[in-house]
């Protein structure tokens, strides 16, 4: 076998029938992976070589019993043990067994003997013998059997609040009384049934070494979260209808781009006409694909929706007049489609005028960042005209195209998720609601909750106003069944049971109208705007200014602007002559300001309208008085300087250590008062090492709330353990400064 320079033991073991284990050994090596020189190859297969190779059947015992280095011992070990234990169990089922064997095999023997075999006439055997064979086997001593262990007391307690005594004894099996003497100790005076303060109950995990859990009932609102943002897996997707929402400026005929489809539709289908009752509807393709058109009001109804949070959209049709341009509404427009994440289809329309100049429009939407696809951008734009029917096939075969494009795919088989865009009341159905399906499948008897009212679905209606059993995603619906009418852009969500829906929704009502008791009686006035701090990112006073002549206006209006700071400022809604009407007060209402007269006053209708809506009007004589009062409301709304104070010097003579707790440091109060919530740093020899807060102070074993200057306490620093002997503690607490202008 010719030699190599080196190898793997692993390798050479291979090569030459042994196991790796046998040449580390005899090399000393530690693993099988080492590698090994000429001369380290030449000795082991020298030493391996002298006995002929091994077969398989003695590598395989050489390999077990050089796993094992005690082969024969091990065997009996493990196996006699359990043996004899199963043979107390079983002992009476093997006796019978060896009895029936013996019985068996004496017959023959018996007939040899004699020609009229009989049991009877054998003689019995001896009491040795008869034990041996097993026929009649002397019982076992009997046994003590061992008591069972009590069960280990569970390490985690699972308890629903409010914690007593009782509920915590009997959720752990600790005894009442052994909780009643910690919590005494701890100067926790409890009965069996008094609730347990979340302090108290800390003590008692220290004292027992247990974990107590606080099973709290889920809140039926997340089960709506839960629902809302529940994930769909991929294989259960499928393709939805696309919903599209026509938005742009009120007269570039967006409703007369709407009308102009539903007609073309109509004359495609020979049908006899598409109602728009319920506020949307859709439209059949040649190839029988269907688009949902919302029509709303314009583009306030699609920011409310987006507002709440609401993705009802999939594509926006951005309709631009083209003789007409761009115009302040359309930016509007583009905004809110851009904000919601939505793509946008721009349709140029009325097309058909002398005037109209689409090369003009795309220049003017490519700065809004809609650079057209003919330039290289990826807006799709389509000329058209809603008077004579110019390329609203186009359209809608674009419309279709971006749905492809985008994928457009929902999971009909879960709870129905939808959104409110059209509400009302009718005589003979009472509250009606038109729906947009976003995902699952609204079907009769489902179980619903929509706002602040719920429900069960009682009936469904088509966009034609035919009766249905199932609305799918992107279909429009109307849902017959509510308790109350609910908002637009209210989300309608499917629950199993109808005593949960009605239990959120009258918590929802409920908080509804705390909130508007709230607003209602919480207007702005120059009185609570220091209560006002931190309420808001943007800190102003809103003002309406109403005074005798137009002079008196600007000066006003020029001394109230100079109040100038980078926190506040002073913003004038609206300023006029002559006397305080009833629509300043609506816009003082609506807008949450103040109205100020100067040399006016307000006529009896603005008056009963203020104190009703709780908005504030201040009249003055003398310039000067507005400017100071003014002032010193917007120093309420400046943010309060935030200052150090320290409140004591604290040394540490003394450290103890806890398992649980971590390290304790005795102290002694030097200078000034330490309180439990100080914030507290860590000196030592100069320099700050640590900064953090106290997490308890005691005085013995008593939790006390402050230690004055010359007594001894026991401090533990909040996530620190390597306080030391000598350290100085400063304890220190932060104030909040008012500041004013100046």
């Amino acid at each position: 076998m010719a030699k190599k320079k080196s190898m793997r033991i692993h390798e050479l073991a291979k090569e030459i029938g042994v196991s790796s284990k046998e040449i580390c050994q005899y090399l000393k090596k530690s693993s099988h992976f080492c590698s090994v020189n000429a001369n380290e190859v030449s000795r082991v297969q020298k030493h391996f070589q002298k006995s002929p190779p091994p077969s398989e059947s003695s590598q395989s015992v050489r390999s077990s019993t050089s796993s094992s280095p005690t082969p024969k011992p091990k065997p009996v070990i493990t196996t006699l043990s359990p043996t004899r234990r199963k043979k107390i169990k079983v002992k009476s089922v093997s006796s019978r067994k060896s009895k029936a064997a013996q019985v068996s095999t004496s017959k023959p023997a018996s007939s040899s003997s004699s020609s009229s075999p009989s049991i009877k006439t054998v003689p019995p055997p001896s009491k040795e013998k008869r034990s041996s064979s097993g026929q009649k086997p002397s019982p076992p001593p009997p046994t003590a059997k061992p008591k069972p262990s009590p069960p280990a007391p569970p390490k985690e307690i699972v308890v629903e609040p409010p914690v007593t005594v009782r509920t915590l004894s009997n959720a752990s099996g600790i005894r009442a009384n052994e909780i009643i003497a910690v919590l005494m100790k701890n100067k926790y005076m409890v009965t069996m049934n008094d609730p347990i303060p979340e302090e108290g109950l800390l003590f008692i995990e220290e004292a027992f070494d247990r974990e107590i859990i606080l099973k709290k009932e889920k809140d039926l609102e997340e089960e709506v979260k839960e629902i809302l943002e529940q994930e769909d897996a991929p294989e259960q997707l499928r393709p939805k209808f696309p919903v599209v929402t026509f938005v742009g400026h009120v007269d570039h005929g967006k409703t007369s781009l709407l009308d102009a489809i539903r007609k073309t539709d109509v004359h495609k289908r020979e049908a006899g006409g598409i109602t728009q009752h319920i506020g949307a509807y859709s439209v059949t393709t040649a190839d029988g694909r269907k688009i949902t058109f919302i029509d709303t009001p314009g583009h306030e109804a699609f920011t409310e929706m987006r507002a709440r949070g609401v993705k009802v959209t999939d594509i926006v049709v951005l309709v631009v007049a083209a003789d007409d341009g761009v115009m302040p509404q359309t930016k509007e427009a583009i905004s809110h489609a851009q904000a919601a994440d939505v793509p946008i289809v721009v349709a140029i329309n009325k097309c058909d005028k002398p005037e109209a100049n689409p090369e003009k429009i795309r220049r003017q939407l490519a700065e809004l960042n809609l650079l057209w696809d003919g330039w290289g951008g990826d807006t799709l734009m389509v000329e058209v005209s809603a008077l004579t029917g110019e390329g609203l096939e186009e359209l809608v075969e674009t419309i279709l195209d971006v749905a492809d494009i985008y994928e457009l795919r929902a999971n009909p088989n879960r709870p129905a998720v939808a959104t409110v865009i059209e509400a009302k009341i009718s005589e003979l159905r009472g509250p009606l609601a038109t729906v947009i399906v976003n995902k699952g499948t609204l079907r009769l008897g489902d179980v619903v909750l929509c706002g602040a009212t719920y429900g069960k679905v009682r009936a469904l209606y088509d966009y034609q106003g035919q009766s249905i059993a199932s609305c799918l995603p992107g279909e429009a619906c109307e849902v017959v069944g509510l308790h109350e009418v609910p908002s637009a852009g209210e989300v309608m969500v499917v629950l199993p049971d109808l005593m949960k829906s009605r239990q959120i929704a009258e918590k929802r009502k409920q908080t509804k109208r705390q909130a508007t008791r709230r607003i209602e009686r919480s207007h702005l006035t120059l009185e609570n705007l220091f209560a006002r701090i931190g309420q808001g990112q943007t800190k102003e006073v809103r003002l309406i200014i109403k005074a005798d002549t137009q002079g008196s206006v600007e000066a006003l209006r020029e001394k109230l602007l100079q109040i100038q700071h980078e926190e506040v400022s002073v913003k004038i809604l609206h300023e006029g002559v002559g006397a305080i009407n009833v629509s300043d007060v609506h816009l003082a209402n609506a807008s949450d300001a103040i109205i100020i007269g100067f040399h006016v006053a307000a006529d009896m209708e603005a008056n009963a309208l203020a104190t009703e809506k709780k908005v504030e009007i201040r009249l003055y004589q003398i310039i000067y008085k507005v400017i100071e009062d003014i002032k010193a409301a917007l120093a309420g709304l400046l943010e309060p300087e935030l200052r150090e104070v320290e409140t004591a010097r604290i040394e540490v003579r003394e450290t103890f250590k806890s398992g649980k707790v971590g390290t304790i440091a005795g102290c002694y109060v030097k200078q000034g008062k330490v309180e439990r919530n100080n914030k507290i740093r860590v000196c030592r020899q100069g320099k700050i090492i640590y900064d953090s807060k106290i997490e308890s102070l005691r005085r013995f074993k008593d939790d006390v709330k402050e230690v004055k200057e010359n007594f001894e306490c026991g401090i533990k620093i909040e996530n620190f353990n390597d306080v030391k002997v000598g350290d100085e503690l400063i304890a220190y607490k932060i104030e909040k400064i008012a500041r004013t202008l100046s």
